[in-house]
């Protein structure tokens, strides 16, 4: 049977959403979301419209899988590829290709079905494959063979609407009409994967929409044995001791406004120590049974790291964590652990700079959130690309280009689904070429790296805009007039 005679609408529409990553049966990682598996979170959500659109104008038809495919081509491309038009378009080329009559291209039949997706289902696919790869990654990956988890926080800027303004406003340090909704994230990755394994956002200001609230609510999604890494922002004793209590070690660097001394304590060698935090006055975020259920105090070892290198900002760091045997987990591996928490701040610059996640264009907070989790998916199955080539290779997936992955699979995003499969005693030519080409895009080894944080180009000048638009308007009006 021809491809072109089997490409339908239907349940094989999630197999071919598959084949435009290049995942096929065989490879490592590549079972981890199977079409039967997308079939089954959007029945969850029973999230089953019409295959013949609203009316015969429509032009294209819109399933959950063609909607989602179209959805998730937008956060390959940047610019005006990634308008709604543009995914129209992709989904008419296709259908042309597979003999399908296209009437017109109009955005409205697919902004309308996209619109019933919730957020939920593509959550729960990104997590899908971010679950389903950690659990098979190979054990030389992990650090001590334990699963490291990484929190960094960030925020985005939104579309000026007054949904947007009434559910994440922007800062009161600017006046209405020249500012941005803010919307702040914090994303929960895996160190060995690279992935987004769960995210929680909220406004940017007000109260309980800090970093470590937004943490708190991301706790269900560890698991005994795991390692929490995060930087001194996330070194509370509240936040520590509820991580202790789910199971989970943690390494984060001392907070600023906590006193340490090493004469104190049980020590461990030069710069290491045992130490006892008793437990603070309850906080008001924090129920009083809770309160009462955390022990009085926790046993907290400290560890100093010397950073000797030109340039840093840090010459030296006390790094608080709970894995206290000095013998398993020695000085200088917790130095390097703590030094691969920069790891986060590269992905986050992958999300909000590659995937383009820093201005979400949506007008309505519902859109919004839809807008944000559909680049996570498409982040994580670019990352799955990324550890199937360096598994190929025998490399490790931090050493490849993010870039040059996330390049080709937008390049033969329309060629994937439209030639035909080879025989399947055939390698697929495709397939072959980006594990071959994702292992030789290498990132450069720099160790020790300083930059300063400046740009050499300067960008075009223009005056900001310090009032409402509408009064800057009636302003050139006005000059015109006279």
């Amino acid at each position: 049977m021809s491809f072109r005679r089997c490409c339908g609408f239907g349940s094989r529409a999630f197999e071919l959403l598959r084949r435009s990553w290049l995942q096929t049966d065989g490879l490592p990682f590549a079972n981890v979301l199977t079409a039967e598996d997308m079939q089954a979170e959007f029945e969850v959500e029973g999230v089953s419209f019409s295959e013949r659109g609203s009316n015969r104008d429509d032009g294209l038809v819109y399933t959950p899988a063609i909607t989602l495919w179209a959805l998730l081509s937008q956060m390959l491309f940047t610019g005006a590829q990634r308008s709604c038009r543009s995914a129209v378009i992709r989904v008419a080329v296709y259908c042309s290709l597979c003999g399908r009559r296209i009437s017109h291209t109009n955005t409205g039949a697919y902004c309308r079905a996209r619109a019933k997706i919730p957020h939920t289902v593509i959550q729960r696919l990104t997590q899908r494959v971010a679950r389903g790869c950690e659990d098979v990654v190979p054990d030389e990956w992990r650090w001590h063979g334990r699963t490291v988890r990484v929190a960094d926080g960030t925020t985005c800027s939104l579309a000026d609407t007054p949904e947007n303004q009434a559910a994440y406003p922007q800062s009161k340090a600017q006046q209405p009409g020249i500012g941005f909704p803010i919307l702040r994230v914090v994303a929960l990755l895996s160190l060995t994967t690279g992935m987004v394994t769960a995210a929680a956002c909220g406004p940017y200001a007000g109260k309980e929409t800090g970093e470590t609230a937004l943490l708190r609510e991301l706790f269900d999604e560890f698991a005994p044995g795991d390692v929490f890494l995060g930087d001194r922002y996330y070194c509370g004793w509240f936040m520590l001791a509820l991580l202790r209590e789910g199971g989970v070690d943690f390494v984060v660097r001392l907070h600023q406004l906590r006193r340490i001394d090493f004469r104190t304590g049980l020590r461990l060698g030069t710069g290491d120590h045992k130490v006892l935090w008793p437990k603070p006055q309850r906080p008001d975020w924090l129920d009083q049974q809770t309160y009462d259920r955390l022990p009085a105090e926790l046993v907290i070892r400290e560890v100093r790291v010397n950073t000797d290198i030109p340039g840093f900002r840090s010459r030296s760091l006390v790094i608080a964590t709970s894995l206290g045997d000095a013998i398993e987990f020695p000085q200088a591996d917790l130095a390097a652990l703590y030094r691969r928490r920069w790891d986060s701040e590269l992905r986050l610059r992958e999300i909000k700079s590659l995937i383009e996640l820093d201005v979400l264009r949506c007008q309505t907070p519902d859109m919004v959130h839809q807008e944000l989790w559909a680049g996570f998916p498409a982040y994580n199955l670019i990352r799955q690309s990324m550890l199937q080539s360096a598994q190929a290779h025998a490399a490790r997936p931090e050493h490849l280009s993010f870039t040059a992955t996330m390049q080709f699979l937008a390049n033969t995003w329309l060629a994937a689904m439209v030639t035909p499969p080879p025989p399947t005693d055939t390698p697929d030519p495709l397939i072959l070429l980006r594990l071959t080409q994702g292992h030789a895009h290498r990132v450069g080894n720099r160790p020790n790296r300083v930059e300063p944080r400046a740009i050499k180009r300067r960008p075009m000048a223009h005056d900001l805009l310090t009032i409402p638009r509408a009064q800057a308007r009636a302003k050139c009006f006005a000059r015109r007039a006279t």
